[in-house]
């Protein structure tokens, strides 16, 4: 039998990319919950808690652009030229707030600190918000005729777009929420305790409403989701995602500590499944599949090699540094 090189490189990269979603998630999370955290020693403890792990978490970012450029270069050459902007501020922010993480340490005096707590804040809500931005102008469609994309220059600025980017950054809040209920104790632990449930309420209706407009937006989507078979394939996700919920709330009224983090994780990973479901076998949609956009057969498998002996080092290294940082972040110990 003989293997479908195409799938496999689809499956690598859209695995990537929710790895970054949801690693670096929590992470840009802690920054959008800043301003409701002002004490500075809280502070230094959420930015503490993912001191070793956040630039790893965006490994996954440049593997998912890279992979996407070396199988996929139709799809790079179409996708790129409709998200410049988005995808460019989004870059920017995430450069700024890197800066800023570092910069918030050695600054000389308390205002000096502040203004860096700021650009961390604002970093993490613009990187976020583009992701979103970039996300809803991907799902509605991208004009492309022939091998080239024809749309305009502020085709991605849409009503949609703008309601993917605020569901997505309170999708990052419930993260970065529910990873310091997870490692971190005393008052701040209460706070994000207090802060998970209305932003988890939000999360969940922010993905209901998103969903329904997709519905009402695309004939596509509507065949895909209220039809046959697509029905039937579709149907536990919606399922699953109540039942989450529900386990979402029961963690929180018992005051679990891992359990909200999973279940914020699991509202990610289900409605990016129901993206995939929405989707396939579209790589730029509405009009080209992974197929079409594929480099050739022989450069695939060539790439194969390298992603072979690459993703499980990254995956290796990465287990390692969480295992190794393991346990709760506490006041007075971390990055200096």
């Amino acid at each position: 039998m003989e293997l479908d090189l195409t799938l496999i490189w689809a499956v690598l990269i859209a695995t990537a990319v929710f790895l970054y979603v949801a690693m670096d998630g929590f992470d840009l999370g802690l920054g959008i919950l800043f301003p409701a955290i002002r004490s500075k020693s809280d502070r230094d403890v959420m930015v503490n808690s993912v001191a070793p792990v956040w630039d790893g978490n965006e490994t996954w970012l440049v593997l998912g652009g890279g992979g996407l450029f070396a199988a996929f270069p139709l799809a790079y050459a179409t996708i790129l030229p409709a998200l410049y902007m988005p995808l460019i501020l989004m870059l920017l922010a995430l450069v700024f707030r890197g800066v800023a993480f570092e910069m918030r340490f050695r600054a000389a005096t308390p205002r000096g600190q502040l203004w860096w707590d700021r650009a961390f804040s604002w970093g993490s809500f613009v990187a976020a918000f583009c992701q979103g931005i970039a996300l809803g102008a991907f799902v509605q469609g991208i004009r492309v005729e022939g091998r080239a994309y024809t749309g305009g220059w502020w085709d991605w600025l849409t009503p949609f777009s703008l309601l993917t980017g605020i569901a997505l950054v309170v999708g990052y809040g419930l993260l970065g929420a529910c990873w310091l209920i997870w490692k971190t104790g005393g008052e701040l632990q209460i706070r994000a305790y207090r802060l998970a449930k209305p932003l988890g309420l939000a999360t969940l209706v922010g993905i209901a409403v998103v969903s329904a407009t997709m519905l009402a937006i695309s004939g596509p989507f509507r065949d895909r989701w209220l039809n046959l078979p697509g029905m039937l394939i579709g149907a536990p996700v919606p399922i699953l995602v109540g039942l989450l919920a529900w386990r979402f709330a029961h963690a929180l009224a018992r005051r679990e500590e891992l359990s909200p983090f999973l279940c914020a994780l699991g509202f990610f990973l289900l409605s990016y499944l129901g993206l995939g479901i929405s989707m396939w076998p579209h790589i730029v949609p509405p009009s080209i599949t992974i197929w079409q956009a594929a480099t050739h057969p022989k450069s695939q498998a060539f790439l194969l090699y390298g992603a072979a002996i690459l993703i499980p080092l990254v995956l290796t290294y990465t287990a390692y540094v969480y295992w190794l940082f393991r346990g709760k972040v506490t006041a007075g110990a971390g990055y200096h």
